[in-house]
């Protein structure tokens, strides 16, 4: 079930960078942030009481809380960096930088939870990503050439913060119905979103929204709410080196929706990249 709920994670993750993406045109990122944690926390919450986890809150030691908190403001730090990113720069781009918090995460799981089954496989797997990484990080040749590059390092802190995640949230998942985790870790995020917008004084623009990105920007945040929600039940019972590797696989889905939607075309060396970067996933999830 653990490795169904890591593909679903992936599809649903894929499609929360292009309906993020369509939300931000006019929204300013911090904003947009900070709307649609409100829909993933209303999601996240829902399914606690769906599955009647939430009596057990009270139960839950300090440690996991503690853990489960700290793995939120990694989340928030990470998500403000990506938005931040995506407004800046494009899909194709940015979304790779991210996904290489799958190396940082491998290794983090390997060191710390000492997941050294098929230890070889895992390591050439997470060469053969970092190569395709690099491939599909490469600068395009055309005719529009960016005026600077602040949109990498935006995506360099997303991935950073993205691999604290997966490991704060193992170790605070530990013992914690994974719904009731995600609604916990996401209150963390919607806090820090907020005071971001109330400190920046942005505060003023949620009035002028544009209704058609208000609708992006919700829907992003269902999308974003399924996919945490597979992706900590995933990380709660399967293994952390593996489940990691298979939900960045949305980054295929998401490269097929921009190629459609935003006309984001890739050059032959970044398909080969896109191919590595698979090829590498399929070859630790195979050998897992």
């Amino acid at each position: 079930m653990w490795f169904i709920a890591a593909i679903l994670s992936a599809v649903f993750a894929g499609l929360t960078a292009i309906l993020a993406k369509c939300g931000i045109k006019k929204t300013d990122s911090d904003v947009a942030t900070a709307i649609r944690t409100v829909v993933v926390l209303i999601f996240a919450w829902v399914m606690v009481f769906l599955v009647g986890s939430a009596e057990t809150i009270t139960s839950i030691e300090t440690k996991p809380l503690i853990f489960l908190l700290l793995s939120g403001l990694a989340t928030g730090a990470s998500w403000i960096c990506y938005f931040k990113a995506l407004s800046m720069g494009d899909v194709n781009k940015v979304v790779p930088i991210d996904k290489s918090s799958t190396i940082l995460s491998v290794l983090l799981a390997i060191i710390c939870f000492g997941e050294t089954e098929a230890l070889a496989i895992k390591l050439i797997g997470t060469a053969i990503l970092a190569i395709g990484i690099f491939l599909m990080v490469e600068k395009k040749q055309n005719a529009q050439k960016e005026e600077h590059r602040a949109w990498m390092i935006y995506a360099v802190l997303s991935a950073l913060f993205a691999a604290l995640t997966s490991i704060l949230a193992k170790i605070g998942i530990s013992g914690v119905e994974s719904n009731l985790g995600t609604a916990i870790r996401t209150g963390v995020v919607l806090l820090m979103a907020w005071i971001i917008v109330f400190a920046k004084g942005k505060q003023r623009q949620i009035k002028t929204l544009d209704k058609k990105e208000l609708v992006f920007i919700a829907l992003s945040g269902i999308a974003t709410g399924a996919s945490w929600l597979f992706y900590y039940y995933a990380i709660q019972n399967g293994v952390v080196s593996v489940v990691v590797p298979i939900d960045k696989l949305s980054i295929v889905f998401t490269v097929a929706f921009s190629y459609f939607v935003f006309k984001e075309k890739l050059s032959r060396k970044a398909f080969a990249g896109l191919a590595l970067m698979v090829a590498g996933t399929l070859l630790m999830v195979v050998f897992k």
